[in-house]
Formats: structure tokens, C-alpha cells, sequence
């Protein structure tokens, strides 16, 4: 179930000098991120520019215009993929109304988000992930509802790389249940992603990661003229705003300000993202998101869940929030022609990897402690099985505390280990590991005594 490859690799498993290393990719999750295919992709943005706006105040009467047309004809590819799963993946619209808010929604509002749920096979894994991009679109002014707003990149590529994911992945077994879904209301101040995580957070969903996809399919940026798509961001909070008075002390005592779970799952995209994608370089970006704009994982990290977003590396503001228009030689919109197809298609090519990784796998490992209660040069690290999924094995990881990524990683079939590296240099996780050698997210560990 798996195929090794022979990798140079400066970072993984040795400090400061490049080593060979044995990456191995699992063969299932190899076919997923092959399959993804660029001609599929062009086909999902097309459909949806061709409904005109997806402005969330738009009709959603009209079977062919708006964000209503649009919002059922993404459920209709999910139930068309339904059809080759063997009953586990399902689809449905999840509405709710907002009221008239004084800012960005100035009428009851009915709004939909398109979901497809595929259950996982093991009845005792709770454990959900969620990767997501946006419908809605919008010109200049994010009220208007009835001028075009293509969307193409500006969120048809999130939305497209999420179908295209569901048609692939639909096709194979996961332990863990991953939730497709495109949220309408981001324009309008988050509102689908807020309902949803509400929800979620409300009802008790296990959600173990949320990858959120904004703007994936373009290459190039305004400006500074740079066309580049051999790398991606992800955009990660460090400070946790769930709870952060209640952890501050722990945080600020062992130096964990780089060590949040949505900080750590950004990592794990690095990692697995650029395992099985050639050509291109996950780029970790040490903030929530950028300046002046928000994204739809913002709804989950707030409620205490673990979200990411996945972003392109340069951006055209040419071609975002812009009414259609040639100004002085210069084509404002977020048209389908400046998009990028094989960019689009690596970008996607990631989440699938990363979700089907961290689906095959066993959940990570439970009450994670360092022995701190002598003092010691050596690290000894224990810890007890997930709660889901088999674990053949662990990997403990350790990086010195000025590293961004993991760059070390010993091996054990034990729950506990000791290691010649004192704990007062190094930052530590551990991390499941599953027969077919699929990765939990790692944990860092707690004080034990």
C-alpha cells in the first residue's frame, strides 16, 4: 500500500547538513493527488461564472442566476459523486436566515451551505475534518447583487478544489469522516463559516482539522509584476483565541507561542503537502491572516477548533472586490483568464493529501507529558494510545525553539521514550503513527512529574 521514494531533504531528519531520507508515499493517497485533474476543474469555474454573481443577497429563485442556482447545482455534483461511494457520502443545503444586520445584510436573508459528508468506516471514529472555500462573490461594492461577479479565483478555485476533492476522495475508504462544504456569507462578514462552526461547536462535531481554501488558482500578483506558482501559503494563528487567558501562563513559561494546534496543523500541510505535490513549496505564513481581510477558518479557530487557510502566494488586488471595468489599460474582475490551471491543480492536489493522510491515519496520541521533575540533560517523553485508529508507532519530533518546522523524528512502538537531547534546547511533539505509516497531527507535550 505504499511507494518509497529516495528524497533529498536538508530539514527532516538531521540538523544543519543535508541527508538522505526514505519518504515514503502511500500509494492509495498517490492515485488521489494523480487524479486531480485540470479539465475538471476549468468546468466547475465555468459553471459558476456563468450564474453571473454569487452575491449572497442575490435571487436564489432563478434556476440558472444567482447565488441560489449556484448554491444547488454545487449540491448536485456532490450527489452525482454520491452515486460511486457505496452509500457514504451524502449531500444537503444547510440553511439558515440572518436578519437585517445594519451592515452588510439589509434584508431576511436565506443562506446555504452546500455540504457533502463522507462517513468514515470505523463506527468508533468521531473524528471529522473539513476542508471548505467560499461561493459567494462580489463586485466593489458588496452590496450590489446584480452586477456580474465572475468569482473565478475570488472563491471559485476554493470551491472547485473542494468538489474536485469530494469527486476523487468519495471514491476511497477513510477511517474518519471529512465534511466537503462551500459556505456562502463570506463576503458578507464570515456568515456561513460562522454558522457552521457555531453549529459544530454547539452540537459537539469532533473536529480534528478545518482546511479552508481561499483564493488558490491564481499565479501572479498586482504591483510587484511576480508570477510564481511553485508556492503556496498557509496562514496559521500563534496565540490561540479560544481560551488564551486560560492557557497564557503555560505558553509564556515553556516558550509555546509557535506551538498551537492550528499552528501545527499548518506544519503538517508543509510536511505531507509538499510529500506527495512536485513543484511547489508550502510557505508557512505566522499569522491568523492578512491585513485588512478574514477568512472562513477565522469562525473555527474562535471556537476553539484547529483551521487553517490555504492561500496563493501573491495576489492581484487587480483582480478582487472589482466591478468590471478597463481603467487606463488595465482589465479590472475576477475573470476565468488570469486563473492559473495547474496551479489550481497542485493547490488542490494538497488538501487532498493532507485530508486523506490525516483520514487513513489513527488519531493522535493521548495525555502527552515530559518528564520535567529532575534535572537532566536527556528528554523523557510518555504518553498512552489515541482514542481512535491503531497506532503501530509513534514518532517523537524535536526542533530547536528558533525553528519554524519539525527537524527531527525518532521512531518507537513504545509510549514513552528518552532521548540524549535536554529539554531545556529543544521543543518536542509526538505523533500516531498507523500501519500504512499515515501521520496524526502531532501534540506537544505537557508537564509531567
Amino acid at each position: 500500500m505504499k511507494k518509497t521514494y529516495a528524497l533529498l531533504i536538508c530539514s527532516a531528519l538531521t540538523f544543519g547538513s543535508q541527508a538522505q531520507t526514505t519518504v515514503n508515499r502511500h500509494q492509495e493517497i498517490d492515485l488521489m493527488v494523480k487524479a486531480v485533474n485540470q479539465d475538471s476543474l476549468k468546468s466547475y469555474i465555468s459553471k459558476m461564472v456563468a450564474f453571473g454573481t454569487r452575491n449572497t443577497l442575490s435571487d436564489i429563485k432563478s434556476k440558472t442566476k444567482g447565488i441560489g442556482a449556484a448554491r444547488t447545482w454545487v449540491v448536485s455534483k456532490f450527489t452525482q459523486f454520491a452515486k460511486q461511494s457505496d452509500g457514504r457520502l451524502s449531500a444537503f443545503l444547510d440553511t439558515t436566515t440572518f436578519k437585517p444586520d445594519g451592515r452588510r445584510v439589509d434584508q431576511p436573508t436565506l443562506l446555504g451551505n452546500a455540504v457533502a459528508i463522507l462517513k468514515g468506516t470505523d463506527p468508533n471514529d468521531k473524528r471529522v475534518y473539513v476542508v471548505s472555500g467560499h461561493l459567494d462573490s462580489r463586485v466593489t461594492d458588496v452590496m450590489n447583487r446584480t452586477s456580474d461577479a465572475p468569482g473565478a479565483n475570488d472563491d471559485g478555485s476554493g470551491v472547485a478544489g473542494v468538489i474536485e476533492a469530494a469527486r476523487i476522495m468519495s471514491k476511497y475508504k477513510f477511517g474518519a469522516t471529512i465534511i466537503f462544504v462551500a459556505v456562502s456569507g463570506e463576503e458578507q462578514s464570515l456568515l456561513g463559516s460562522g454558522f457552521m462552526a457555531g453549529k459544530a461547536k454547539k452540537e459537539g462535531w469532533n473536529i480534528d482539522a478545518m482546511l479552508n481554501n481561499d483564493m488558490i488558482g491564481s499565479n501572479n500578483s498586482s504591483e510587484t509584476q511576480i508570477i510564481d506558482n511553485t508556492r503556496l501559503r498557509v496562514f496559521s494563528e500563534g496565540l490561540p483565541s479560544y481560551e488564551l487567558e486560560k492557557n497564557a501562563k503555560n505558553i509564556r513559561q515553556f516558550g509555546l507561542e509557535n506551538d498551537g494546534r492550528s499552528r501545527q496543523l499548518a506544519r503538517y500541510v508543509k510536511e505531507v503537502g509538499e510529500r506527495y505535490v512536485d513543484q511547489l513549496e508550502v510557505k508557512l505564513i505566522y499569522r491568523n491572516d492578512r491585513f485588512l481581510r478574514g477568512g472562513d477558518h477565522t469562525p473555527f479557530v474562535e471556537n476553539g477548533f484547529t483551521a487553517v487557510r490555504i492561500t496563493e502566494m501573491n495576489e492581484n488586488f487587480d483582480h478582487q472586490h472589482q466591478d468590471l471595468r478597463t481603467e487606463n489599460g488595465i482589465r479590472y474582475g475576477d475573470l476565468q483568464e488570469f486563473m492559473d490551471f495547474e496551479y489550481l491543480r497542485k493547490n488542490t492536489a494538497v488538501n487532498i493529501a493532507v485530508l486523506a493522510n490525516l483520514a487513513k491515519g489513527p488519531a493522535s496520541p493521548t495525555e502527552v507529558k515530559i518528564d520535567v521533575k529532575n534535572l537532566s540533560n536527556a528528554s523523557f517523553l510518555y504518553w498512552k494510545a489515541p482514542l481512535n485508529g491503531k497506532a503501530k508507532g509513534y514518532y517523537v519530533l524535536m526542533r530547536e525553539t528558533s525553528s519554524p518546522v519539525w527537524e527531527k523524528k525518532f521512531y518507537t512502538t513504545a509510549t514513552e521514550l528518552k532521548i540524549p537531547y535536554s529539554k531545556d534546547n529543544y521543543l518536542f511533539a509526538v505523533q500516531s503513527v498507523g500501519a500504512e505509516d499515515n501521520e496524526s497531527l502531532p501534540i506537544v507535550p505537557g508537564i509531567g512529574r
